[in-house]
């Protein structure tokens, strides 16, 4: 808990955390901190037409950053906390700066103990997007991690080797179910 206690400091001060999840290592910001996620984009070197995902703490949060209808409820209930990204509806509490083309958004809920405790004691969303730069593969390693950004992070919490598998993306958006990535959640479902 001390830790989770620095990262959530580290995020209300306006830094830059490398987390845990389920699949890869994330890299995120708090989702109202607009300099946060431009420089997220900067770490990236990511057009800023690509939007990112983000971390809730369970499913009630959703309801709060995305429009949810039964049967999307239904699907994210019984797979999540899970290694998927669901694209919903943005709702208007959703900073533009996450919007750039469409209004959708990718929410998570991974099923990964330290990040489910980082973002409830945090008590809001956190920018989830794979720790990798450029075309690289995501790094799995935290020390490497650290090496390569210990100047453009605040902090990286070791969780251990982590998997090089990125979680499915599926959308959601007028209740027709689209896988839009294959990763290491089940796509068979849909």
């Amino acid at each position: 808990m001390r830790l989770i206690r620095k990262a959530v400091d580290i995020l209300k001060e306006g830094g830059i955390i490398v987390y845990p999840t389920d699949t890869v290592y994330g890299l995120g910001c708090d989702l109202f901190n607009k300099r946060g996620i431009e420089k997220i984009y900067e770490i990236k070197q990511r057009s800023m037409n690509q939007p990112f995902s983000f971390v809730c703490s369970d499913l009630s949060d959703i309801s709060n950053y995305a429009v949810v209808s039964n049967y999307a409820y239904k699907v994210m209930r019984r797979l999540l906390p899970g290694p998927y990204t669901f694209i919903l509806q943005a709702s208007r509490l959703v900073p533009r700066i996450l919007l750039p083309k469409r209004k959708a958004i990718g929410i998570r809920v991974p099923d990964n103990k330290i990040c489910l405790t980082l973002v409830k004691e945090f008590g809001n969303p956190i920018i989830s997007t794979s720790v990798r730069i450029g075309q690289e593969e995501s790094m799995t390693d935290p020390c490497e991690i650290e090496a390569r950004l210990k100047n453009r992070v605040d902090l990286v919490i070791d969780a251990g080797i982590q998997s090089t598998e990125l979680s499915t993306i599926v959308s959601l958006i007028d209740d027709v179910p689209e896988v839009i990535r294959y990763g290491k959640g089940d796509a068979d479902v849909f």
